[in-house]
């Protein structure tokens, strides 16, 4: 049985960090493109980074370009997102996500494609 089981989140002050987890189970995780989305009350989904399978490139979404980090570690199954300079407009609940991925240097801001799903965590940051 598959599973994503996220951590990390908290209630932080703006201008402060947090480093999300999300370990893996059941899937062949290097294999994997991975991702990372939020969302915020009210708000639809947003794709927030995704890393390729070998960690060699990732891509983030412009609002979170230069303080987020996606990484991976796949000895441990686990992808990684450290946020830093946390916003009030940051708050959300925090998923990750896993695409099986054919090309190692496959990425992808999808949601759709991406066909399993952790049970997210919650960034919530004061002003």
């Amino acid at each position: 049985q598959v599973q994503l089981v996220e951590s990390g989140g908290g209630l932080v002050q703006a201008g402060g960090s947090l480093s999300l987890s999300c370990k893996t189970y059941g899937l062949s995780f290097s294999t994997y493109t991975m991702g990372w989305f939020r969302q915020a009350p009210g708000k639809e989904q947003e794709f927030v980074a995704t890393i390729s399978r070998n960690g060699g490139i990732a891509d983030y979404a412009d609002s979170v370009k230069g303080r987020f980090t996606i990484s991976r570690d796949n000895a441990k199954n686990t992808v990684y997102l450290q946020i830093n300079n946390l916003k009030p407009e940051d708050t959300a609940v925090y998923y990750c996500a896993a695409d099986f991925a054919p090309r190692q240097f496959d990425t992808n801001r999808r949601a759709s494609a991406y066909g399993y799903w952790g049970q997210g965590t919650q960034v919530t940051v004061s002003s």
